[in-house]
């Protein structure tokens, strides 16, 4: 990024930030703030339900100081522009991929890394914004693209679905396999030994319905409550990504808060994390059956998955774009007990 670039978005960011926090400023600290959050998910899904409890916790936490609206699917733009407006300050907060976070500042996309994490201890463990790891990537975040990671929660572990039986990853050859439009996505997606076609989630079921795809890959509450087994009728347990979705603050609103209302987005965000986290997790054997109750047919290990392959597969393609860049983060996660 040129220097005029950067100088242009901050410029962007400072005054998107005022207009923002405009409600408080010109009523002084007492009177409520309003702050907008949109994101890409329904709001039945657990990653549209946290956004609920985060604006919930806050609003308890600041006794009614900051009120957070949620703008849920995709309302105030798709994967990337939600990004960019955290950063420009046109909203104040999103959850996004940390793919996604990756355009605004590169390093962020190796969160995403696939078969990266032992567990989902080990993930929130690495995720964790106080922590070795998140904190110092934070930091550069906020100098790149004036946006702060304020929590990651345990997003669930993507799966693939297509509408064929799928047992290692030459059977996905020739397939066009929707990929987050980013690139450790599409080159995990490759791995898997399929096409990728970048596809924005909000168009995600059209594409399948009309065949511009053939199939995609995603957790299984978000494959649940988008319906998309109505439009699949196969789901491969490769378990190839576990991930956190990061909820991102634009820093000058954060910077222009006072610290009473710092300190309950804080309480909030780790009271949020930790419900979003458990919620997932102990949705996954439930979503498990209710997907199998819609129709699909679930193809995992037992029934003849070659998962290794799978993994040696992913591991490979990820290596030859992705070690050289983030070798020094592999191992620091690596680190994390």
């Amino acid at each position: 990024m040129t220097n005029s670039i950067r100088m242009s978005r901050r410029g962007l960011m400072i005054a998107g930030a005022a207009a923002l926090a405009t409600p408080w400023l010109g009523r002084g600290a007492m009177a409520a703030t309003t702050l907008r959050y949109g994101h890409m998910h329904t709001p039945n899904s657990i990653a549209g339900a946290q956004a609920e409890w985060f604006a919930e916790a806050v609003a308890e936490k600041s006794d009614g100081g900051i009120r957070i609206q949620i703008f849920p699917n995709s309302q105030l733009g798709k994967l990337q522009e939600l990004a960019e407006a955290v950063s420009t300050g046109a909203i104040a907060f999103s959850h996004n991929t940390a793919g996604a976070i990756g355009s605004l500042y590169e390093p962020f996309a190796a969160f995403d890394t696939p078969y990266l994490y032992r567990d989902v201890a080990h993930l929130l463990a690495v995720t964790d914004a106080d922590g070795p790891v998140m904190q110092p990537l934070n930091e550069g975040l906020i100098a790149a693209s004036g946006t702060r990671v304020i929590y990651g929660f345990y997003f669930g572990t993507r799966q693939l679905t297509v509408n064929r039986p799928v047992l290692k990853p030459a059977d996905l050859a020739g397939q066009r396999i929707r990929a987050i439009p980013f690139p450790i996505y599409m080159a995990t997606v490759e791995g898997l030994g399929a096409v990728p076609v970048p596809v924005d989630w909000s168009e995600v079921p059209t594409a399948l319905a009309t065949g511009v795809v053939q199939g995609q890959e995603n957790p299984l509450n978000v494959i649940l409550t988008a319906n998309l087994a109505d439009v699949q009728s196969h789901l491969i347990l490769t378990g190839h990504t576990s991930a956190a979705q990061m909820v991102m603050m634009n820093d000058d609103v954060w910077q222009r808060l006072p610290d009473a209302q710092k300190e309950a987005i804080t309480q909030a965000a780790a009271e949020t994390r930790a419900r979003a986290s458990t919620e997932m997790q102990e949705s996954e054997a439930s979503d498990l059956e209710a997907l199998r109750g819609r129709g699909m047919t679930v193809i995992d290990e037992s029934g003849d998955l070659d998962l290794n392959a799978f993994r040696e597969s992913v591991q490979a393609r990820i290596a030859t774009e992705f070690d050289s860049r983030y070798g020094e983060f592999y191992a620091q996660v690596a680190a994390i007990s």
